[in-house]
């Protein structure tokens, strides 16, 4: 099983739903949710706290292999939940921005563990409506 496979599980199965309950609530996780390309469904993923204002963070593992990468692809309205709060955005996918450098500024905890399991970094920024 390639790195991507294993990592893409590991989060499906063991990760995500564990800190599904808890992202968007604690300061190291947030809660992403986008429109499912397909089904139209709403999609929520928890994704590391990378708030600054009124601009989110984050840095997709899988880069434009990552399902929430590609719903925004379709559709780049998307929630983010930070502090027990849901706050309306624009995503933005940039892949000239320097994610590795990015991720230096950003909190710890979730930066390294997306270094470690991720294959193709790529940063998202979303512009947030107050």
């Amino acid at each position: 099983m390639d790195k991507r496979k294993f990592s893409t599980a590991v989060a499906k199965y063991v990760v995500n739903p564990l800190t599904r309950a808890f992202a968007g609530y604690v300061p190291l996780w947030a809660l992403l949710e986008t429109t499912g390309r397909k089904s139209g469904l709403p999609r929520r993923t928890p994704v590391g706290n990378g708030i600054e204002g009124n601009t989110f963070w984050l840095i997709a593992e899988h880069g434009h292999k990552a399902n929430y990468v590609r719903n925004i692809k379709a559709n780049p309205k998307a929630r983010v939940r930070v502090g027990g709060r849901w706050r309306n955005g624009t995503a933005h996918l940039m892949p000239e921005d320097d994610a590795r450098a990015r991720q230096r500024n950003m909190r710890r905890g979730n930066a390294a563990l997306v270094r470690m399991m991720g294959t193709d970094l790529l940063t998202v920024r979303i512009d947030l409506e107050d």
